[in-house]
């Protein structure tokens, strides 16, 4: 596999840092996972499903477990030895917590010039609103993208958490840029990334408005905010949902000529907007006369971009994604995510172990030299 070779520490919690570290491990690298005495939060979060939760399983799996106190001398020793023959380290502490701890990017650095360091926050490590705590909402309020999801009414809670999202996919990209480089000169490299720049990258689709005109957008009248006829949400006759989810001509002619009506092609060749609303009114009359089921049908036979509205549990149980291996089935039986990546020479192969907490510690020890009685005051003393 791709990464096969590559040792990662992730002291990261939550999803962001979890998800590079689980990424990376589907392709090959080994990660351990440095958990304080408390453990991973998300060992918590949710029911258990055969003593994990799902948010613990589709995050952590595949990964070691070494609990150590970080605080501690013996700890802080523990942690540089490990560092010196590691390739990665991820940390989501709030800036400047690691240099206090003396395990910091330079600290490590002294001993490992190779060392690729990530470091990951709500703000940066830089800057004004470095020190201020946050989530994934937080990000999402301070960069406009939760306003984005108002259309017209007050801001709701959004369903998935983008910036936590877009914070991990930049550091994965950035992690292995760091060692891609590193082949030629031997350095490493600290890698600062946030959740509010990583998420403000995404937006270039709707900053029209804002560069050109200094103002938002007008929602309503956006191309994929609710302006484009053939880019919209549909109630159909059991009160369920389908999309059409491409707005090239294309399929806007194949569509309006199968149901009859060519004279509303021209119609949807006009501005987004309120010039549209003749195609939308009568594709919303239309999707209310039948199923989604029976749209599904008969749309999958028109050649458009359009698909049905399925709740979390019916997408999940899609033979599709087991066809290709995003939903696999661990050997206690229960399934849990598979990796998106799907190379051709090297495909990943996510591993569904799951470790309890510090399942891997004395293991972990002993192959940094710590004989029985040294692991023994090490755990007598609260160390791991």
């Amino acid at each position: 596999m791709k990464l096969e070779g590559v040792r990662v520490l992730d002291l990261s919690r939550f999803l962001p840092g979890p998800w590079v570290g689980l990424t990376m491990a589907d392709h090959g690298a080994e990660v351990i996972k440095i958990e304080s005495h408390e453990g991973e939060p998300t060992r918590r979060l949710g029911p258990p499903i055969e003593g994990f939760a799902a948010y613990f399983r589709n995050t952590q799996r595949g990964k070691k477990s070494l609990v150590l106190d970080l605080k501690s001398p013996e700890g802080k020793e523990i942690f540089l030895k490990l560092a010196k023959e590691s390739d990665v380290i991820i940390d989501s502490f709030r800036p400047g917590v690691m240099d206090r701890l003396g395990l910091g990017y330079e600290a490590v650095r002294q001993i490992h010039p190779g060392i690729v360091f990530c470091s990951l926050s709500a703000f940066g490590q830089t800057g004004p609103l470095a020190q201020r705590p946050s989530h994934d909402l937080g990000a999402q309020a301070l960069t406009g993208v939760l306003s984005l999801q108002a259309n017209g009414g007050d801001p709701v809670l959004p369903t998935l958490p983008m910036a936590d999202i877009a914070l991990g996919s930049a550091a994965v990209i950035g992690i292995l840029m760091a060692l891609l480089r590193r082949e030629k000169t031997g350095q490493g490299d600290w890698l600062d990334v946030s959740m509010v720049d990583t998420l403000f990258s995404w937006t270039p689709h709707i900053l029209s408005r804002v560069v050109a005109e200094g103002r938002s957008p007008d929602l309503a009248n956006e191309r994929l905010h609710g302006g484009a006829a053939f880019y919209e949400v549909y109630r159909t006759q059991d009160d369920k949902h389908v999309v059409l989810s491409g707005a090239e001509m294309n399929f806007v002619e194949s569509l309006l000529k199968a149901l009859g009506r060519p004279d509303l092609i021209e119609v949807c060749r006009r501005p987004w907007g309120p010039a549209q609303e003749p195609a939308k009114a009568f594709l919303r009359e239309t999707f209310a006369t039948r199923t989604r089921d029976e749209w599904d049908r008969w749309l999958a036979q028109q050649g458009v971009c359009y698909a049905p509205v399925l709740a979390l549990h019916e997408a999940w149980q899609q033979p599709v994604l087991r066809e290709r291996g995003m939903i696999v089935k661990g050997e206690d039986g229960v399934e849990n995510l598979g990796t998106p990546l799907h190379f051709r020479r090297e495909p990943g192969q996510p591993s569904m172990r799951l470790a309890a907490h510090g399942a891997d510690t004395e293991d972990i020890l002993q192959w940094l030299g710590y004989d029985d009685g040294q692991r023994a005051a090490l755990r007598q003393r609260k160390v791991t």
